[in-house]
């Protein structure tokens, strides 16, 4: 009787056995070791060797379809690694040469692979991001092919700001600031209350020549962080280059941005008086308005002041290298 139960579970294990096999599960399984060994080629910069290895994987993939599907969600991931690999052997100083430009195609394909069918959704959206690049200016440079994936990238995740400053970065690179500024729009509507957004939109009017939008964008995020010196300060610093660098300004706006620039440091002075570049730019400031002031008791006042400052500003800058001051802009 023990012999007949026996082979019995060797029956009902052989029959378990079987189906597996011809599933391709057993090819599954090999893929696997055949991933580890990718992925150790992959490590040490073996690009040429990866590819090999990930290949024969992709292979068994198409041969076995489904089968296991733990298995073949680790397994998607090659779409990932193969793609970086290409993306790794193409060399932009030899771009022309078709082998070299054969890498990149290649790159461009298994992201976009990587993209539709990778399971983790991390690596999913890395794939897409390395999509992107591999259309930048130094490599395909064809930029609207990354626009539709942009696009797909905030449907795929719409709260993401960083999806839409690439998309409008990529406007604005193709000389489409129309499209770029509403991109921005949108997502300063999405995210009113985020101080970054309003730091990426400065920067974009800035790069455009719309100081006052400039200006308008850096004081919104002053006003979502009115305790942060930060903020303060840099609506000083944009002042003081509006001031200092733009030679087609009036004497009257110079006058004008100078002492808003002043009275952007003052605050973020007020905020902490330990903040040493708020300190060194108000010393700066207050040297420009001596330059353009005629009265010499006003001049010598604004000077001594600006010394005044810069030796604060020197002598926290020796007590942090020291370790003995807090942080500039706490």
């Amino acid at each position: 009787m023990n012999i007949g139960r026996s082979v019995a579970r060797a029956i009902v294990v052989a029959a378990l056995i079987v189906p597996l096999a011809s599933c391709g599960y057993l090819d599954q399984v090999g893929a696997m070791r055949t991933f580890k060994e990718a992925n150790l080629a992959y490590g040490r910069g073996d690009y040429e060797g990866a590819v090999e290895h990930y290949e024969e994987i992709l292979a068994i993939l198409d041969e076995v379809g489904e089968g296991d599907p733990l298995l073949n969600e680790q397994l998607t991931a090659t779409y990932f690694y193969v793609a970086n690999s290409y993306d790794n052997l193409y060399k932009p100083v030899r771009a022309g040469e078709p082998e070299n430009d054969a890498f990149l195609e290649d790159a461009v394909r298994y992201y976009t692979l990587a993209s539709e069918r990778i399971a983790d959704p991390d690596l999913r959206r890395l794939s897409m991001q390395y999509l992107v690049a591999a259309f930048g200016p130094d490599k395909a440079n064809d930029p609207a092919r990354s626009e539709p994936v942009l696009r797909q990238m905030i449907l795929n995740d719409p709260e993401n700001p960083d999806n839409y400053f690439a998309l409008a970065n990529l406007y604005e690179q193709s000389g489409l600031y129309e499209d770029a500024e509403a991109v921005m729009l949108e997502v300063r509507n999405l995210h009113p209350d985020d101080p970054i957004v309003y730091l990426q939109l400065a920067g974009f009017y800035n790069r455009a020549g719309e100081f006052e939008l400039t200006i308008d964008a850096l004081e919104q995020r002053a006003d979502i962080e009115p305790d942060n010196p930060e903020a303060f300060y840099t609506i000083s610093t944009f002042y003081w280059e509006k001031a200092f660098r733009d030679f087609r300004i009036t004497q009257d706006q110079k006058v004008e941005y100078i002492e808003a620039g002043l009275t952007a440091a003052d605050t973020a002075i007020g905020l902490n008086d330990r903040y040493v570049d708020a300190l060194v730019y108000k010393n700066i400031l207050l040297r420009m308005k001596a330059n353009e002031t005629d009265d010499r008791d006003e001049v010598d006042s604004l000077i001594a002041e600006a010394d005044e400052l810069r030796d604060r500003a020197e002598q926290l800058q020796e007590e942090q290298q020291s370790g003995t001051a807090a942080p500039a802009a706490n």
